[in-house]
């Protein structure tokens, strides 16, 4: 019922925004008479924030469109190597690249925001490797006819995407996981190694939730401290009937964006009172900025039931991986039967979300690896979001990033 309440404010609040949008476009407007109406610029800066604050943000474009490769531009276009109803693989195809360049699968986030999360990280690579990333659909535009997506279900995609993408580059590849995926990239690789199918060259894991006992955050004390059925009955939705997904249970984007923003309400309160201020200055490059930021951040995604449930379950409630119990479609999962894939683990020392020990803990899974194929790196004053993304990603993380899937190629 709450989402379609939500469904219904939006609604109503549309007549509303078409005034505003009409009324910030005349007073902000210096060709009109208008705009020089005493503090026209502070209506029009109030009618702006509103808008945002009340604007629906789908989506963003990766809009890579071009990169350099050895000193010389190569134009970036993207493609579709897989289509799954909940997920599509996307390839960034490069005009020209270097000979046998290596490969990264980039496993985003399946935890409220879209892959373009990543986009810093996709450019980083792109100079020196051939990427392909997962990007995940909104459960909210998934048919029901489709059927559940489980945490099982995600670790059978990690495992297809991994064949796939090595089967289209004929030669092994590199796996990426950021956060949430960690776990089930890890499970999805043990399973393979445990048929003794072929693994990637290297798997790096970037701040996720391998054990959430070490370190716990805010985060993981909100998932941790309250059963099952709290989360079922205050969090977990219908898809209204004007989406494709109508009747899917999801949780609601909006919902985990209000979660999102109670973690550091100050700060993003703070932002947008500088937002409004920047406005009524005339500062335009720091209000562009303030609006890059939030239209990325404020674009949600609905998640599926099943699969969050089952990860609350699976990953904080009961750390399953991390205590050696956690089963696949009944198969178990061994980590230490990786024994020919490098792995670096990367944890950001001031990171609120995946605390620090978490993701090192995969180290102490893969006993199978030898210590010259194992890396780990704290990146210090980085928080979360500086993992991946951000000057210090850029400049420190990446280049080891890169000179250890050079290693391991």
């Amino acid at each position: 019922m709450l989402y379609q309440l939500h469904e219904f404010q939006r609604a109503a609040l549309e007549p509303w925004r078409w005034w505003a949008q009409a009324s910030a476009e005349t007073l902000g407007n210096p060709l009109l008479p208008f705009s020089y109406v005493p503090n026209a610029n502070k209506m029009a800066a109030s009618l702006d924030l509103m808008l945002r604050l009340t604007a629906r943000y789908e989506r963003p474009a990766f809009d890579i469109q071009s990169v350099v490769v050895d000193g010389t531009p190569a134009t970036v276009t993207e493609e579709v190597w897989i289509d799954t109803p909940f997920c599509q693989l996307l390839h960034f195809r490069k005009s020209r690249a270097a000979r046998n360049e290596p490969v990264v699968l980039v496993f985003a986030p399946l935890s409220g925001h879209f892959s373009t999360l990543l986009r810093d990280t996709v450019k980083s690579l792109l100079p020196h490797h051939g990427v392909v990333i997962t990007d995940w659909k909104n459960a909210r535009d998934v048919p029901l006819s489709e059927g559940p997506f489980h945490f099982d279900t995600y670790v059978e995609y990690v495992q297809e995407f991994i064949r796939v993408v090595r089967n289209r580059v004929g030669r092994p590849i590199h796996a990426m996981s950021v956060c949430q995926p960690t776990v089930p990239v890890l499970a999805g690789v043990a399973l393979m190694a445990a048929r003794g199918e072929a693994l990637p060259a290297s798997l790096t894991m970037m701040g996720g939730p391998i054990d959430t006992r070490k370190s716990p955050t805010q985060v993981n004390d909100f998932a941790t401290h309250r059963p099952l059925s709290w989360f079922e009955q205050n969090v977990i939705q219908r898809v209204p009937v004007k989406y494709d997904g109508a009747m899917r249970r999801v949780y609601p984007g909006f919902m985990q964006l209000a979660g999102f923003i109670a973690m550091n309400p100050d700060r993003h309160f703070e932002s947008h009172v500088d937002y409004y201020h920047h406005l009524v200055e005339g500062d335009g490059d720091s209000a562009d900025a303030h609006r890059r930021f939030y239209d990325e951040y404020n674009a949600v995604m609905d998640l599926p039931a099943e699969y969050y449930l089952e990860t609350i379950v699976r990953v904080f409630h009961e750390q399953r991986l991390a205590r050696g119990t956690l089963e696949v479609a009944g198969e178990p999962v061994r980590p230490e039967t990786i024994k020919k894939c490098a792995l670096f683990t990367i944890e950001g020392e001031l990171d609120d979300i995946s605390g620090c020990g978490q993701t090192q803990a995969a180290h102490d899974l893969c006993k199978g690896l030898p210590a010259a194929r194992r890396q780990h790196y704290t990146a210090p004053a980085v928080g979360h979001y500086g993992i991946f993304s951000g000057r210090k990603f850029r400049e420190t993380i990446y280049p080891r990033i890169r000179a250890f899937v050079a290693q391991h190629a």
